[in-house]
């Protein structure tokens, strides 16, 4: 009977598989940390004090910092209170890039993040739980002497996150307070070459509106965006690996379909999952280079928590169907405790995602960071998903241990067989072993990599330490991703060869005992694999 390439594979041919698949996962990495450039970019802006003469404050006009339309200019807000200018005639312009340089739409999104220089007086300290309100708009040109185009307008409201580190004295005022960094503005693309933002800090006593926030001397943003170099390389990758695992697919399920039984479960997850690895690789972001998508950045993570949620699933069913009897085996419904929480946790991602992206898509001044309830619900998320990652490790690890108990098990009756199928046998479990201990590495760096992914895009908002994930470690796990991907779907397609073939011709009587025994015990059960077979025998013996 014909098995999976797995088993029927000489150890030769299976050991230069393995050698290729380990070159091109070395390689992956190698691309990242030789080639690409760090992923992100972080640039760091001042804004310029413009005076807004019109009393009127018209919206439709824009205040340049520099430029030959620059906006009148003052250094500080001691010469704004000696020519007596008020405080909502100021505007804080800052204009991205940088003088002499552009935007370009390979930088593929744009994070904004504010922080005030905030002077200490004894006669205007930050009060508890200050909030800062800022109208704010957004507009943008592709050249130098164009007209300014309004993309956003909101007025935002941002909580004040101060701490004074000195004694509050008189001898102390003019220091600055040590103030925590705000979520500012998202954009889901960087489609023109420059942009111009425009602040206010409208202050308004009776209603309360910015009366307490200190002394604010100066805005400073941090533009954050993806390196264009690193974009084009992680394009190019998308660009190589998506032909390679679709012509995989096909060939796989094919060899499926020529089979004389039904697919199995496992067998049907394994082509879910290279559909999802299909879904997950296809370049469509070729396009945001030259369309103005917005939602590509949300559609990025969607693809991603699709991905996530089969792959996490796959392992389960994969070590689940290793564990079931005959009886149990071979229905998704069995493992509704196990895939049920994958789905629901990546729904709360998906949800969590919509909160934020969803409505920046109209207004990229929103935060999911900036309330206090936001906040904290944010933070939760990111430390419940972190932990329940580690969980669902600990319990995959456990069912591999399960799994390797299972086989141990069964191994009871291979000494009645001859030396030969004996080894054979030995050989196979070997095989099954070393890829189920392949496959604890990949949930293992899988795991690593979403909690970092996780801490990393989180670590603006809460003013921590930054982790530092450079382009290596972006490459190489999504090489892994695909090269597991690939090994699953080569190595459990069904097998053209059949193990014996070459020892029956030289054998008069190939029905011997032992191979009697090993088809009462082990072959009747359809499945993929001998081991596969062997593992589902309980429920027959």
């Amino acid at each position: 009977m014909a098995g999976a390439i797995i088993e029927n594979m000489s150890t030769k041919k299976l050991v230069i598989v393995g050698v290729i698949l380990l070159l091109f996962q070395a390689f992956s990495f190698m691309v990242g940390g030789l080639i690409a450039p760090s992923p992100t970019t972080a640039v760091h802006y001042l804004a310029t004090k413009c005076v807004d003469t019109d009393k009127h404050h018209q919206s439709s006009r824009w205040f340049m910092p520099w430029g030959p339309n620059q906006c009148h200019k003052i250094q500080d807000f001691d010469e704004a209170m000696s020519k007596k200018i008020e405080a909502n005639n100021i505007v804080f312009a800052v204009h991205i890039p940088l003088p002499n340089k552009e935007m370009s739409p390979w930088f593929q999104f744009m994070l904004v993040i504010l922080q005030f220089d905030i002077a200490f007086k004894m006669y205007n300290q930050i009060e508890d739980g200050a909030v800062a309100t800022i109208d704010v708009g957004v507009a943008y040109r592709d050249d130098m002497l164009g007209e300014w185009t309004e993309m956003a307008h909101s007025i935002e409201q941002r909580k004040l996150s101060c701490n004074f580190t000195t004694t509050k004295t008189y001898e102390n005022e003019g220091r600055y307070y040590e103030c925590d960094l705000l979520p500012f503005m998202e954009l889901g693309n960087v489609a023109h070459k420059y942009y111009l933002l425009n602040i206010r800090l409208p202050v308004n006593e009776r209603n309360k509106i910015n009366v307490g926030i200190g002394e604010i001397k100066d805005i400073r943003l941090v533009g954050i965006h993806q390196n264009g170099g690193f974009t084009k390389v992680w394009f190019a990758m998308k660009t190589f690996l998506t032909p390679s695992i679709l012509i995989i697919l096909v060939w796989y399920w094919r060899r499926i379909t020529l089979m004389t039984r039904p697919p199995v479960l496992l067998e049907k997850v394994i082509f879910a999952l290279g559909l999802c690895m299909t879904f997950i690789n296809i370049p469509v972001e070729w396009f945001s280079v030259g369309f103005n998508w917005t939602w590509m950045l949300l559609f990025g993570d969607i693809r991603q928590g699709i991905f996530y949620a089969m792959l996490l699933s796959f392992w389960i069913i994969f070590c689940g169907e290793h564990l079931m009897d005959q009886m149990e085996r071979n229905r998704f419904s069995i493992y509704w405790k196990q895939v049920g929480p994958i789905v629901f946790g990546s729904f709360c991602l998906f949800i969590f995602d919509m909160c934020e992206r969803g409505v920046q898509l109209k207004n990229p001044f929103y935060s999911i960071w900036a309330s206090d309830v936001g906040t904290e619900l944010a933070m939760a998320f990111i430390i419940v998903a972190g932990i329940c990652a580690c969980l669902y490790f600990l319990f995959l690890c456990f069912m591999v241990f399960q799994v390797f108990r299972n086989i141990s098990g069964k191994r009871s009756s291979l000494p009645a067989m001859s030396k030969a199928r004996r080894l054979h046998y030995e050989g196979l479990i070997f095989r099954f072993k070393f890829l189920m201990l392949v496959t604890l590495t990949c949930a293992a760096m899988t795991v690593i990599f979403f909690i970092i992914s996780q801490v990393n895009e989180g670590h603006w908002h809460w003013g921590d330490y930054t982790v530092q994930v450079n382009s290596a470690f972006f490459t190489g796990i999504y090489g892994m991703w695909n090269l597991y991907v690939f090994a699953i779907m080569f190595l459990y397609a069904p097998s053209h060869k059949r193990y014996g073939d070459e020892q029956s011709r030289g054998v008069g009587n190939p029905a011997s005992g032992e191979d009697i025994q090993l088809t009462t015990t082990i072959t009747h059960v359809d499945g993929p694999t001998e081991i596969y077979k062997m593992t589902g025998k309980k429920a027959q013996e």
